[in-house]
């Protein structure tokens, strides 16, 4: 199994999908197995997808010290993936959560990022989401036959029930999306993640930055704020997506990848 040394010595996991030219792919959640993002819409018939776990995410090892979470300790483990990749820079694509440590990683390490992908990022600090926006996306799905169930939802299962807002279109191919085993399950990293403070400053490689507007769990907010911090950055709004633009889209949304990258 491939797994590469962080720099406290935890033992971190990565798989490598498809051939062609690098491309590090960071998981959102945070701490989803990376599993959930599969070859991204087909992306592995031209790129080499290097999928990799966070720590205490997927079966990367749990630290002792849960401070070593945080999205911006853990752009330290992506430049220990570099290293041990034997690459001089990297093409970095991270969807939602996972967008915060790849902006970290691009801000403090510049020289070591090519170029860098962005889906439905969660904003600089994770706090940029519009509420009025995402509840006009939600009142827009009035119409569907699941939407009192996931409008009224609350308590522990809110979740769950709130799923379908994550899509364009809600079918039952879609629940086969939602993996138990790939969410992650410890109560404190959450927290963790998000207690990082981002280093100030843009991201001065090009950034391609793709928002869903039907993304009823962020909204589009988020990612304008991302698109707007970076100097060298394209937008793209796909309109038949949520927060998975890969699944709902993949042919245009590996057409951009590709466009972009080349």
């Amino acid at each position: 199994m491939p797994y590469y040394p962080a720099h406290d010595g935890l033992r971190l996991f990565y798989d490598v999908a498809g051939d062609g030219p690098p491309l590090v792919v960071l998981p959102g959640g945070p701490g989803m197995d990376v599993r959930y993002l599969g070859d991204l819409g087909g992306l592995s018939a031209t790129r080499r997808l290097i999928l990799a776990d966070a720590r205490a995410g997927g079966r990367s090892e749990v630290p002792e010290d849960r401070s070593t979470v945080s999205f911006t300790a853990q752009a330290r483990d992506l430049e220990a993936l570099r290293e041990h990749l034997g690459l001089d820079r990297l093409d970095v694509l991270a969807h939602s959560a996972g967008t915060l440590t790849a902006q970290e990683y691009a801000v403090t390490h510049p020289h070591r990022i090519r170029r860098l992908i962005l889906v439905t990022p969660i904003g600089r600090a994770g706090r940029d989401t519009d509420p009025a926006e995402v509840a006009r996306i939600r009142a827009s799905r009035s119409s569907e036959p699941w939407y009192p169930q996931a409008a009224a939802a609350a308590g522990p299962f809110a979740q769950a029930l709130m799923v379908p807002f994550h899509w364009h279109r809600w079918t039952p191919e879609r629940r086969t999306e939602y993996v138990p085993g790939h969410a992650n399950r410890l109560p404190w990293f959450r927290d963790g993640f998000y207690a990082g403070d981002a280093h100030p400053g843009p991201v001065l490689a090009p950034v391609l930055v793709v928002a869903g507007a039907s993304d009823g769990m962020i909204g589009t907010a988020p990612a304008r704020v991302v698109a707007a911090a970076h100097p060298h950055t394209r937008f793209e709004l796909l309109t038949e997506s949520g927060h998975r633009p890969w699944v709902e889209q993949p042919e245009l949304f590996r057409k951009l990848v590709e466009d972009f990258l080349t």
